[in-house]
């Protein structure tokens, strides 16, 4: 008799806006980037609307008239900047209210954990270190290896990591370009409300609900055990 395979759950998280508030150092850095190439920093709610895409994409939609090169040029400045401010213990990237506790239960209620994030690997590495949940992550994917949501690279290399189907994982962040991601590789979308995108617009990105605490973000990944 052949023993059916035990199912594996997968809960990815996007971390900037989802697991993590770093919008005042990404805006800072985003702000620096902009100043040393002698154009007037874009406006932050402007900058809060493009976390999480790669760096590249979210200069081309914050210069439009800029060149490539000059994307790369901002990408770069922007990389800069952050790592100075890393270097001198400015960027804080405090975890929000009950995620330790949400991923620590996650973890030994069996779920297999994942990150996909604009981040680069150094930043979402210290980022986690820093808060000490490196550990309880099966699968790390991020904009330096993979193409910029919302392809569905980084949530299908996760799946390949985890061996989880498709209908087994869910995709949890606080962006359209989170929901679209997932849409685009096949598994639930989950957004969350305290990040840096409207519900609405996580709703009309693929959402399939919209979670307004941390309470209810438990109630609807216990749903699909």
């Amino acid at each position: 008799m052949t023993l059916p395979k035990p199912i594996k759950r997968l809960a990815i998280f996007d971390c900037d806006g989802t697991l993590v508030d770093s919008q005042a150092d990404i805006c800072a850095a985003m702000d620096a980037a902009f100043t040393v190439a002698g154009l007037a920093p874009p406006d932050r709610n402007a900058t809060r609307r493009i976390v999480g895409l790669s760096l590249p994409e979210a200069m081309r939609r914050l210069c439009p008239e800029g060149s490539e090169k000059d994307h790369a040029a901002l990408a770069q400045n922007y990389r800069d900047a952050f790592r100075v401010r890393r270097a001198a213990g400015q960027v804080a990237e405090p975890l929000y209210d009950g995620i330790a506790a949400l991923i620590e239960d996650l973890a030994g209620a069996g779920w297999l954990l994942g990150v996909a994030t604009g981040k680069s690997d150094r930043g979402l590495v210290h980022c986690l270190e820093t808060h000490g949940l490196a550990g309880h992550f099966v699968t790390l994917h991020t904009a330096d290896r993979h193409p910029s949501k919302p392809h569905p690279s980084m949530i299908d290399a996760c799946l390949t990591d985890a061996g989880a189907a498709p209908r087994d994982a869910v995709m949890i962040g606080d962006t359209s370009f989170d929901m679209a991601m997932a849409v685009n590789a096949g598994v639930r979308a989950i957004g969350v409300d305290w990040g840096y995108h409207h519900p609405r617009d996580l709703v009309e990105a693929g959402a399939s609900a919209v979670a307004g605490s941390i309470a209810e973000l438990r109630l609807l990944l216990k749903g699909m055990e």
